[in-house]
């Protein structure tokens, strides 16, 4: 049979999908053992996402992939996808698949404190290898807050229900901003290795001659040859070392642009472009509003 797609635009097509009872328009959570899926989930099936979905995964049932990488996952691995992202499922032959998770569309938090703070919870956005993975302690606390909010959708609706259901799935984002915290400590010597790549990279980003060319560089430059999302590899290096890439980078530029302006005869203009900015009045502003003063100023002083 061919692959399929479904695409997943609102809960109600979820629940159908998979046979779940719709109690909530905008939100549901979703028991996998106790599910009475309309598709034939023995094929493989790829998910177009215009919900905000996270998953506690509690046996391996197929392999997952998001874009063209396969998924870090096992027993007890937390997976969060986010409107916009296509995920694709090979199932297991003969495996029920066996998950919990939530699934909440945007206009339930419009205009909340979770719609405001939505961005800040990152890990939406992880790739594919940098899925979360808890302990028992973890998992229970996580099935906790799934439980609180199961409770109020079995609860008539009424004028308390978004907001409390809200601050529920904000309680669990906030849970899982912990554990993520907890897993970059306990993956400190992974931790290390990309931290001495960037350092690596972003040295002989400047040694190259051709990094005029290429203009500055960018934290999504570094990300992509560690491997990681823009927004892990930024959360991981701030937790590392308390700055984040983008100040690592800024300070890089500033140091470089120290040495050449004390230590050779070049022109502003010139040391500008070698650094990558395509103006010399960028690298002025730039350089003024980290230093305090401008390059011929300094030069002088």
């Amino acid at each position: 049979m061919a692959d399929q797609i479904i695409n997943i635009n609102t809960i109600d097509a979820y629940n159908k999908t998979f046979g779940i009872e719709t109690r909530h328009p905008l939100v549901s959570i979703a028991e996998m053992a106790k599910a009475r899926p309309t598709v034939d989930l023995s094929t493989t099936i790829t998910y177009h996402y215009g919900v905000y979905a996270i998953f506690l995964k509690q046996a391996l049932c197929g392999d997952i992939t998001y874009g063209r990488q396969p998924y870090d996952y096992q027993e007890g691995t937390v997976t969060s996808f986010a409107p916009g992202q296509v995920v694709t499922i090979k199932p297991h032959l003969n495996v029920q698949p066996d998950a919990i998770g939530l699934l909440f569309h945007p206009d339930l938090i419009k205009g909340t404190s979770l719609g405001k703070d939505i961005k800040q919870y990152r890990f939406f956005s992880y790739s594919s290898r940098e899925a979360l993975h808890l302990n028992e302690d973890e998992k229970e606390i996580f099935k906790d807050c799934i439980l609180k909010i199961q409770q109020e959708l079995e609860h008539p609706i009424d004028s308390h229900s978004r907001r409390l259901i809200c601050r529920n799935i904000e309680l669990l984002l906030d849970y899982c901003l912990r554990f993520y915290e907890r897993q970059f400590i306990t993956r400190k010597a992974a931790n290390k290795d990309v931290l001495e790549r960037f350092e690596e990279l972003l040295n002989t980003y400047f040694e190259n001659t051709d990094s005029d060319a290429k203009g500055l560089p960018t934290v999504k430059y570094f990300a992509e040859r560690c491997f990681l999302s823009p927004n892990y590899f930024g959360d991981l290096i701030k937790k590392e070392t308390g700055m984040t890439p983008q100040e690592h980078i800024q300070a890089k530029i500033i140091d470089l642009a120290k040495e050449e302006l004390l230590g050779t005869e070049k022109t502003i203009s010139e040391i500008a472009y070698q650094l990558g900015f395509q103006y010399s009045q960028h690298f002025n502003r730039y350089f003024k509003r980290n230093v305090g003063m401008s390059p011929s100023q300094y030069r002088k002083s």
